[in-house]
């Protein structure tokens, strides 16, 4: 990993996570957030730029591959990076997946220390990558992801088990092959077993921390 030390001081350290569907890599993003305790951290989920269903798909949703890289919305996500990495204020898109559409309601962002940008995909364009200053990848069995999904997607999304399993097999395994595992080579630091890896999450918080302390620092003297 590169560090611009002109920069640093004005800008966000943005960490990019990975990892199949249901692998922990919000549970990681929290026990991060937690470690580093005061510090101005944002969270940034890819599913907030899912691209809103057309009336057809929504008719067809059963048969819609949510975990293909179309379904995502690259530039809006490109734009929000940048502008981040910029230091500038951006409203985050929200997603509604009951409905498939985005609401009018946004999240903004601004004046954020470290920002943790996760989802199945971070890691897909060379363009999203070249705005990361660290790349996590969170490996987690894909028995213990499978199980996982089928609790959430019926508790938090409304789905019945048969369409949760038709839509793995169909979609979500073929492009955790695909699309999401071939990003791993990319990452920095792989967690194996996801957030009950305390060591290795130990590990990279100590990392973020001295990434800040110097940001501090640097800022300091930059006022001098």
């Amino acid at each position: 990993m590169k560090f611009d030390n002109n920069n640093i001081s004005k800008h966000p350290f943005i960490i990019g996570v990975t990892g199949g569907t249901a692998s922990g890599k919000t549970t990681v993003c929290d026990e991060i957030m937690k470690r580093l305790g005061h510090k101005r951290i944002a969270i940034i989920c890819l599913d907030s730029f899912y691209r809103p269903l057309t009336k057809e798909d929504r008719e067809e949703v059963a048969s819609y591959n949510f975990d293909h890289p179309d379904a995502f919305d690259w530039q809006l996500v490109q734009n929000a990076l940048i502008d981040l990495k910029e230091g500038k204020n951006v409203n985050i898109p929200t997603y509604c997946f009951k409905s498939h559409s985005r609401l009018e309601e946004t999240v903004e962002l601004c004046d954020a220390d470290v920002i943790l940008f996760e989802g199945i995909l971070s890691f897909y364009t060379e363009s999203l990558r070249n705005q990361m200053d660290m790349k996590i990848f969170v490996d987690t069995d894909s028995d213990t992801r499978l199980s996982r999904r089928v609790m959430r997607d019926i508790a938090e999304r409304g789905r019945n088990l048969d369409s949760v399993l038709f839509q793995y097999e169909k979609f979500v395994k073929p492009a955790f092959d695909d699309y999401i595992l071939p990003t791993k080579k990319y990452a920095d630091v792989i967690i194996p077993r996801g957030a009950d890896n305390v060591v290795a999450i130990d590990l990279i918080v100590q990392h973020i921390s001295s990434k800040l302390s110097e940001k501090e620092f640097l800022r300091k003297s930059q006022q001098l």
